[in-house]
């Protein structure tokens, strides 16, 4: 049965990916870091029959990752079923209630865009949204509220021991670690000279990074607080869904090297059997002369994109 359901699936998907719209199979190269082979997306959904959540790291702006993520849920839904459930940096957890209402109809767009806070670029996240919605899947507002992020980054993270009780329940429980080892160093040093590594002004990363100097003495609490507050919101989704088959999709940022968020996920729940994939512009070299071996650390797949493609925004 199980074989019938993956085999299924795989038809499906591929009637997915035929419908090209603007971006299509030549928009992109996805391979394996294990065996440095070019994969399909659904050779990754079939992959997923052995772990539990697969990290999408992003490039915010970047159209043909929008378009793979939108075809790996789907095609996550066609093997899974609703097992499938999307978890997103791009909702803050106190707007939870709110998605939750739209996604079941209550609610008109109009209201869910004002109280949802939805990004500038939520058009890049529809898709899955409205997938979400007709299929009846659960959606995960995984992000900290941006006010407490600006509180550890101001104060410290020992500061939000001062909030409310119903101000906590938005949070990872107190104290959370922070950054360290490699991803300290990977931050302090992005901090330092301002490079994107799938950050925008919604992160608190490249905001600082806009100041371009010395790093604020509690940034790297803010920080870990977005990678912590995520990673604890997909723990959670397997309180009371032992089998679910998550999506997580955040700036690559949070999750290349199989650091950030992934590292505090595997505090919260050392048994989740984790893939990561990193989405990366394929640059000059897309798509005859990409070294498969050059970036192999960044995840278990690494997709280039078609740098021809324009972006959803520019920076």
């Amino acid at each position: 049965m199980k074989n019938f359901l993956l085999l299924t699936s795989a038809i499906l998907f591929f009637s997915f990916v035929s419908d090209k719209g603007p971006v299509n199979e030549n928009n992109y190269k996805i391979y394996s870091s294990k065996t440095s082979k070019e994969v399909t997306l659904n050779d990754i959904v079939l992959e997923m029959k052995n772990y539990d959540v697969v990290f999408f790291g992003e490039e915010h702006n970047d159209s043909v990752a929008h378009f793979l993520q939108t075809e790996l849920f789907k095609g996550l839904y066609g093997a899974y079923g609703d097992k499938t459930t999307l978890s997103m940096e791009m909702f803050e957890t106190d707007c939870q209630v709110v998605l939750d209402e739209y996604l079941k109809g209550f609610i008109r767009e109009k209201n869910f865009f004002k109280e949802a806070r939805v990004w500038s670029n939520y058009r890049n996240y529809k898709p899955m949204i409205e997938f979400a919605k007709e299929k009846k899947l659960s959606v995960v507002a995984g992000n900290a509220p941006a006010r407490y992020v600006n509180m550890a980054a101001r104060k410290g993270f020992n500061s939000l021991n001062e909030l409310s009780a119903t101000a906590k329940q938005f949070l990872p429980p107190l104290p959370y670690d922070t950054a360290s080892g490699a991803y300290y160093d990977k931050f302090t040093n992005l901090m330092s000279d301002g490079r994107n590594a799938g950050i925008t002004a919604k992160d608190t990363s490249k905001k600082a990074a806009a100041q371009n100097s010395m790093m604020p003495k509690y940034m790297v609490h803010s920080q870990s607080l977005w990678d912590a507050t995520m990673a604890y919101s997909i723990s959670k989704i397997f309180t009371n869904n032992s089998g679910a088959k998550v999506l997580q999709l955040n700036g690559r940022f949070h999750s290349d090297e199989g650091l950030g968020t992934v590292t505090q996920l595997k505090k919260y729940n050392p048994k989740l059997r984790i893939l990561v994939i990193s989405c990366i512009d394929g640059g000059k070299k897309f798509p005859k002369e990409i070294n498969v071996n050059e970036n192999k650390n960044l995840g278990d797949y690494v997709i280039y994109t078609d740098p021809s493609v324009p972006r959803t925004y520019k920076e």
